[in-house]
């Protein structure tokens, strides 16, 4: 194939094997299609790099009764994910609508975008692989939270104020006497992450301490947050205050304080930035951000149902909103 030029799906269709007609029902999702010859076709559109061009993109499509819900596949063992997804399977059964949770490693995201109505990404990372072709599946998408990469916008998003959680959290322990926080943050390869990075390089400059960033991955373990805990007071003991960003992994940040003698909530204070079971169940209760994940998926699904039935238009954006719940571990009077 000449790589010059636009492959189009008479291109598809001989190579394939089958009609130009059974081509398009089968990237559509529509007419009636053997499942294998559905999958044989997308399988060579894949490999020949077809893409359907911007009047296709706008045909109305056949509608298959489901939405795809994909999530960063470090972290679908969190809390807070399982949360979010009964949440937008909640909302979408409301609107006659089946939820599909989509792996990347599972045959590719163009074969989901031609069974589904339209997709939920919900915090894209930048160097996940799948992001960019589900974003240009030819489907509505709304994403929770920004795609920092380069690729197609999402048909809309849903987003929380980042920046604004932090700097409550970084100000409240301040209030409550701390004077050399820390965070224990992943990469800023999603919208979220870079919010913190920033919003603490930023915070750090306005009251003269800078805040020390110490990297854990996006789904950190406890044991994780722990072993980072450890490692970053053994280089820097003047730190009186440990914000955590990874939902579940601050009690991990408890363990470190323990085993260095530390007592939460009197000379050290632990906060978190994603609330859930573990921080509301540790001793002491740790300070966290409750990004009510429950209602957050159920917004985006909300706004794709909106976006799909025509009563919102494409590029909608709408905010999330969040809560600081104060505990135990910052107890300290400043």
């Amino acid at each position: 194939m000449n790589a010059a030029r636009t492959v189009t799906l008479l291109d598809v269709a001989r190579a394939a094997g089958v009609s130009k007609s059974t081509v398009s029902d089968a990237l559509q999702g529509s007419g009636r299609v053997a499942e294998a010859t559905r999958d044989r076709v997308q399988e060579v559109a894949d490999r020949l790099g077809y893409r359907p061009n911007s009047a296709a993109r706008r045909l109305r499509r056949a509608s298959t009764g489901a939405v795809g819900l994909y999530l960063p596949q470090t972290a679908t063992r969190l809390d807070y994910y399982m949360n979010l997804a009964f949440g937008a399977v909640a909302r979408a059964q409301e609107e006659g609508l089946d939820v599909v949770l989509l792996a990347a490693a599972a045959g590719g995201p163009g074969r989901y975008a031609s069974r589904v109505d339209g997709l939920l990404v919900i915090d894209p990372e930048v160097g996940d692989a799948a992001v960019p072709a589900l974003l240009d599946a030819g489907v509505p998408v709304v994403t929770g939270e920004r795609y920092l990469g380069p690729a197609p916008a999402p048909t809309g998003a849903v987003v929380c104020d980042n920046s604004a959680s932090l700097t409550a959290l970084l100000d409240h322990v301040r209030a409550r006497g701390a004077r050399r926080p820390a965070l224990l943050a992943p990469a800023d390869t999603s919208a979220w992450a870079a919010a913190l990075h920033t919003t603490a390089a930023g915070w750090g400059e306005e009251h003269g301490t800078p805040v020390a960033i110490h990297p854990v991955p996006f789904a950190a373990t406890a044991g994780e947050a722990e072993r980072a805990t450890l490692a970053l007071l053994s280089e820097e003991p003047s730190i009186d205050a440990v914000v955590c960003a990874p939902d579940g992994a601050a009690p991990g940040v408890l363990r470190a304080a323990a085993v260095l003698g530390r007592t939460v909530g009197a000379d050290f204070l632990v906060a978190s930035c994603v609330d859930g079971t573990a921080t509301r169940s540790s001793s002491p209760p740790i300070t966290a951000v409750d990004l009510r994940p429950a209602e957050y998926g159920r917004a985006c699904a909300d706004l794709l149902c909106d976006i799909l039935a025509g009563r919102a238009p494409a590029d909608t954006a709408r905010r999330h909103e969040w809560s600081l719940e104060t505990r135990g571990s910052t107890l300290r009077a400043g």
